[in-house]
C-alpha cells in the first residue's frame, strides 16, 4: 500500500520543485517541508520528529498502538493534526476513534459510501449489491461497521430448517470433494442442481486412497452426479486422475487464494439468500457457523476456520454449489 501511495504522490507533484528520495519514500520541498509515504508494517520504525500533520490511511487495519503510542506523541510538539481513514474492519479501535468524535469532541466524523463517489456507476453498484454477500457490501460499499467478528456464513440455521422436497426424478445432482488423511477429514457433498437441496454427504478419515475413491465411487453409483469437482491441490491430483481413469465426471479445482475467495462468497450468497438448502447436520451447521473471514491491509480476505477446527464440511459444500452453478464441459477420459 505504500509503494501504490508513494507512485501517486509522485505523480501529483510531477511540476514542482521537489527533491525525491527514493529510499526514504520522502518529497522534499524547495520552499521547505516535506512529505514522506511510512508502512506500518514494523511500527516501531515510524518513530522520528515532530509532525504538523499525519495520514492513517486503512487506519482499521493498523496494529492498535500505531496511533495512541506512536503517531499521536509525535504531534504534540508541532500541535499537529491527523486524518485517520479507512474501511471498517469490524468494531475494533478504529471505530471507537469514529464514535468518540461522533460523540460532540474536536474531532469531526465523515462517513462515506461508494453511492456519494461521482466516479462511480450507481447501476454498477446496484449490480455488485446482488452479487455481494451482505456483510461484505456493508462494510466495502457502504461504510458501516460490523460486529460479527469475521463471520462468513449467516442465516445457517434458518437454511437447515425448512423440511426439504422430494428430490424430482432425473435429477441433476453434483458433488464437492475436499480430500483429507489424518488429522483432516475427506468430505464428499451432494447437492441436486435443480431443487438447490443438499441431500447426503460422507466424511471420514484415516483411510487410504484406494477406499477414499472407493467410497466417492459408491456414492458416484448411487446418484449419479453429472459432475464432481474436488480440490486439486497437493495430494488431490492423484486422485483425480485415478477417478477419471475410471471414467467419473471429476474436474480440478486449484485453490488459490483468489479462487477460494470466489468459492467461499458464492457459497456465503446462497445461504444468505436462501438459494441453497442444508442438511440439518450439527457438523456441517458448526463448521459453517465458526468458519471466520479475517481482512487483509492490502484488500481481500484470508478465509479459514479457526485454530484447532475444521473446514472440511466448509469447502467440499462449497465445492459442490460451485459444480451445480457451472455446467462443466464435456470430456472424454482415456
Amino acid at each position: 500500500m505504500a509503494d501504490h501511495v508513494w507512485r501517486e504522490l509522485k505523480d501529483a507533484c510531477r511540476d514542482l520543485e521537489v527533491t525525491i528520495s527514493e529510499t526514504a519514500r520522502r518529497l522534499d520541498f524547495k520552499g521547505g517541508g516535506w512529505i514522506a509515504i511510512k508502512s506500518t508494517h514494523t511500527p516501531d520504525n515510524l518513530r522520528g520528529a515532530g509532525l504538523d500533520f499525519a495520514v492513517l490511511d486503512e487506519a482499521a487495519f493498523m496494529e492498535p498502538s500505531v496511533w495512541p503510542q506512536i503517531v499521536r506523541p509525535m504531534l504534540l510538539d508541532r500541535k499537529g493534526h491527523a486524518l485517520l481513514l479507512s474501511s471498517p474492519n469490524g468494531k475494533n479501535w478504529f471505530w471507537e476513534r469514529y464514535t468518540y468524535a461522533r460523540n460532540g469532541t474536536s474531532w469531526r466524523p465523515f462517513r462515506f459510501t461508494s453511492f456519494d463517489n461521482p466516479l462511480l456507476d450507481p447501476a454498477e453498484l446496484e449490480a455488485i449489491r446482488l452479487q455481494t454477500p451482505e456483510r461484505i457490501w456493508l462494510e466495502e460499499y457502504m461504510a458501516e461497521f460490523n460486529d460479527d467478528s469475521g463471520q462468513v456464513f449467516r442465516g445457517v440455521r434458518e437454511a437447515a430448517t425448512a423440511p426439504l422436497s422430494p428430490v424430482p426424478v432425473g435429477q441433476r445432482c453434483c458433488f464437492g470433494v475436499d480430500w483429507g488423511r489424518e488429522n483432516d477429514y475427506t468430505v464428499i457433498v451432494v447437492i441436486d442442481a435443480l431443487s438447490h437441496q443438499m441431500l447426503a454427504y460422507d466424511r471420514f478419515n484415516q483411510v487410504n486412497w484406494s477406499l477414499q475413491r472407493g467410497r466417492l465411487r459408491a456414492l458416484y453409483d448411487r446418484w449419479q452426479p453429472v459432475s464432481i469437482y474436488a480440490e486439486s491441490n497437493s495430494i488431490g491430483s492423484p486422485n483425480i486422475e485415478a477417478l477419471q481413469q475410471e471414467g467419473l465426471p471429476v474436474y480440478p479445482f486449484i485453490t488459490t487464494a483468489a479462487s477460494k475467495t470466489t468459492l467461499i462468497e458464492s457459497l456465503a450468497l446462497a445461504i444468505e439468500r436462501a438459494d441453497l438448502a442444508l442438511l440439518p447436520d450439527e457438523t456441517l451447521l458448526d463448521e459453517l457457523t465458526n468458519y471466520r473471514m479475517e481482512r487483509l491491509p492490502a484488500g481481500g480476505y484470508r478465509y479459514s476456520a479457526p485454530s484447532g477446527l475444521h473446514d472440511d464440511m466448509v469447502i467440499a459444500t462449497a465445492l459442490a454449489w460451485h459444480a451445480c452453478r457451472f455446467s462443466a464441459p464435456s470430456i472424454s477420459f482415456a
